[in-house]
């Protein structure tokens, strides 16, 4: 089944931009348009979920954020009617529509964005979320992550997560150091860990973290609502374009130095002692 966003997104957000002066609408209603002209075709579901986000944000952001939403909308072959024919929405439009932005836009957002922000975008990931039977866990993975963090060894934590999640050796360093730790969150629930794995995770891995008693049970029930398929399209947003490296093969051939830099001399007698067809041909031929 899948999770219900907030009762209220809009009376939510409106409640956290009066709290604190976080104004999170102009970021929230950027990734929810850039995720949204990202896929091709959308359900009836996904539709009206994004149409309702987007009519209660459109209007009370500013004129960037409404201009910078019109013109990836304007690009998208099957945008909704509704917002761009929206009053100040066709005015604050930029004078050509800019491509929607690639993967490390929408990660640089994220990753600048506050933890009230990445909270609720990340909750608000479950819209139009494909739900399917997760994967079983890699128990092997979590523990070696774990036993990483248990050592105080962001190091390790981090190329082990690399290799675990697929990503690039930045992106695993920025997860593992993030001083807010949503990040370890998201991965966390995508690589299926249990809950309690990942608060040892975070009371050992970073002190940042791990020295608010708040900020560990404010993450462990960010968590709680996160659900594995809004973390892994959270993954597919960090994760950057590129082609994976092809294998370097060794080469076939036996050294001419050996481990102390000398020569050896046991493989050079060796090819010496062994002629080549043509020559050991010539050599009959002067003995006869």
């Amino acid at each position: 089944m899948k999770k219900q966003l907030v009762n209220s997104p809009i009376d939510a957000l409106v409640d956290l931009a009066c709290r604190d002066g976080v104004d999170v609408r102009p970021t929230l209603l950027r990734v929810l348009t850039d995720l949204y002209v990202q896929k091709p075709t959308h359900s009836a579901d996904e539709e009206t979920q994004y149409l309702e986000l987007a009519l209660g944000l459109i209007d009370v952001v500013d004129d960037a954020t409404r201009a910078a939403v019109t013109a990836s909308l304007s690009a998208y072959p099957a945008a909704p009617r509704a917002i761009l024919e929206r009053p100040g929405a066709a005015a604050s439009a930029m004078p050509a529509p800019r491509a929607a932005p690639g993967t490390s836009d929408l990660r640089e957002m994220f990753f600048a964005a506050g933890a009230d922000e990445r909270r609720l975008i990340l909750l608000n990931l479950d819209t139009g979320a494909a739900a399917r039977p997760a994967p079983p866990a890699n128990h092997e993975i979590v523990k070696l992550l774990e036993n990483a963090a248990l050592q105080r060894n962001p190091g390790e934590f981090s190329r082990t997560l690399e290799r675990a999640l697929g990503i690039d050796r930045e992106l695993a360093e920025r997860i593992t150091r993030d001083p807010s730790g949503e990040p370890i969150v998201v991965a966390a629930r995508a690589l299926g860990m249990t809950a309690a794995v990942l608060q040892r995770i975070l009371l050992f891995l970073n002190p940042a973290v791990g020295q608010s008693v708040q900020q560990v049970y404010i993450l462990a029930q960010l968590f709680d609502e996160l659900s594995r398929a809004a973390a892994e399209r959270m993954l597919n947003i960090w994760r950057k374009d590129t082609a994976p490296q092809p294998t370097v093969q060794k080469p076939a051939y036996e050294p001419v130095y050996g481990a102390d830099g000398a020569h050896d001399h046991r493989a050079l007698s060796t090819r010496r002692a062994t002629p080549l067809p043509g020559r050991q041909s010539e050599r009959n031929r002067s003995a006869r």
